[in-house]
């Protein structure tokens, strides 16, 4: 069991001041001895109401197996869990397992067990089938966002994972979502339901506003709707992929750059997509609701509806990527004339009139730089700024957010800073090696 004193550096190191509401009850709950289920929206901090309490369940002298195993439906919610439990500090070791990412490399982690595994359904019943640990030590199963899962169509997987955990005591749920059937196969007993909705929209800080567009086309709208949101970035949402490629493309042949985001790209486009969104590359990401939740991404100050989903709650998912944690936000929602108005859309909803003239949204402030070397070629985040500093002549401020992933690197850099760098670094070794150093594609 971690002191106040433990408790209170992890949070420090977390940038928290204190637990909320739901943190504290999840804390309580989970380090009890009965099952946990619980629902929050996206956003609230749920990965830090799980984390903590596992801390207190993990045991300092079991080092030869893994204890606590957490399935995410997603790479990419996979690797947030991973890195929030590394910004905790705990001392205890992670991996993270999941697909693209290479087996070997996650066999060779795994012959020393990390105390705690997290991974997608797909790569952990794979590692399972391939023997690459023993499950006879995992006390503590975590299913996050275990509703999201199902819906990729992991439940054999899932089913094939938690019925070889012999010695499984604790199961805890995670879920931005109410109301959902449990499968029998996870076996939840008497479970402890603690459920934190944000009642009303005013709560949250989120606007809904309609804006109507002339005709079934809605391109033209959103294009004038993006020149008048003063440059800030937006997630538009739209419910097929090939919809989302496609209006990408069109926002390109008006002036307007953006990428897009779904689950039928390969996950390197997709990861790359996602570290030029977050790291200010790029202002819009144009994507189906695989980005609704489960990915670490900025606070948004605006999510477009191009298309609606079919389900109220997916809309929630969507609009949860803004107004979070007490920001505001707005979610604009584009009908055409003819379409169908969904009964979970509020009838009262104000209108937002699109002025018409605007200019086209400012460049992004920054350009990704590629960069050949990652945690396996032993560079970090200090590296990379000192040798843009050192050998590049950035400031501070130059630099935006760096990536380091195991062979590989991202780092976003100003725009009118890029041509300089590169010219300076080209003949330039960093640690005494010489990495290919470009502009991401």
């Amino acid at each position: 069991m971690i002191t106040p004193q433990q408790q209170t550096q992890i949070l420090t190191n977390l940038g928290i001041s204190a637990l909320n509401p739901m943190q504290e009850a999840a804390l309580n709950a989970i380090t009890q001895d009965n099952d946990t289920f619980l629902i929050a929206p996206t956003g609230s901090g749920k990965t830090v109401g799980f984390l903590l309490p596992i801390l207190n369940l993990l045991k300092s002298d079991q080092k030869t197996s893994v204890q606590c195993l957490v399935l995410a439906p997603s790479r990419e919610l996979a690797i947030q869990i991973e890195q929030v439990w590394k910004k905790m500090a705990t001392g205890f070791k992670v991996n993270v397992c999941y697909g693209g990412h290479p087996v070997e490399t996650e066999i060779k982690n795994l012959s020393n067990p990390p105390a705690l595994l997290i991974g997608t359904p797909g790569r952990i019943a794979d590692h399972i089938t391939r023997r690459s640990f023993s499950l006879d030590g995992i006390h503590t199963l975590v299913l996050d966002e275990f509703d999201k899962s199902l819906a990729l169509g992991f439940h054999d997987e899932m089913e094939f994972i938690v019925r070889g955990l012999r010695n499984l005591r604790k199961r805890v749920l995670v879920s931005a979502t109410s109301g959902i059937s449990i499968p029998a196969f996870i076996r939840l007993n008497m479970p402890t339901t603690l459920t934190f909705t944000a009642e009303k929209s005013e709560e949250t800080g989120l606007t809904t506003k309609v804006v109507y567009a002339q005709s079934k086309d809605k391109i033209d709208t959103l294009f004038d709707l993006l020149c008048a949101l003063d440059s800030e970035s937006a997630l538009i949402f739209l419910n097929h992929r090939e919809a989302a490629e496609r209006t990408s493309e069109l926002l390109a042949e008006r002036g307007i750059h953006s990428l897009v985001y779904h689950g039928g790209m390969e996950q390197v486009d997709r990861e790359r997509a996602l570290i030029q969104f977050r790291n200010g590359s790029t202002r819009y990401l144009v994507t189906t609701d695989l980005a609704a939740r489960g990915l670490d991404i900025p606070e948004m100050k605006y999510v477009i509806h191009y298309h609606l989903p079919l389900q109220a709650h997916e809309f929630t998912h969507r609009n949860g990527r803004t107004a979070r944690m007490h920001a505001s936000g707005t979610a604009y929602v584009i009908l055409s004339p003819d379409e169908t108005r969904p009964v979970y859309l509020d009838p009262s909803l104000e209108e937002f009139r699109v002025p018409a003239g605007n200019a086209l949204p400012k460049p992004p402030d920054f350009v990704t730089l590629y960069i050949s070397g990652g945690k396996k070629n032993k560079l970090n985040k200090v590296d990379i700024v000192g040798f843009f500093s050192q050998k590049g002549g950035l400031e501070k401020g130059d630099l935006g957010r760096i990536d380091v992933q195991d062979f590989i690197s991202f780092a976003a850099v100003k725009q009118d800073k890029v041509k300089g760098l590169l010219a300076k670094i080209s003949q330039e070794k960093m640690k005494g090696k010489k990495y290919k150093i470009e502009v991401a594609r």
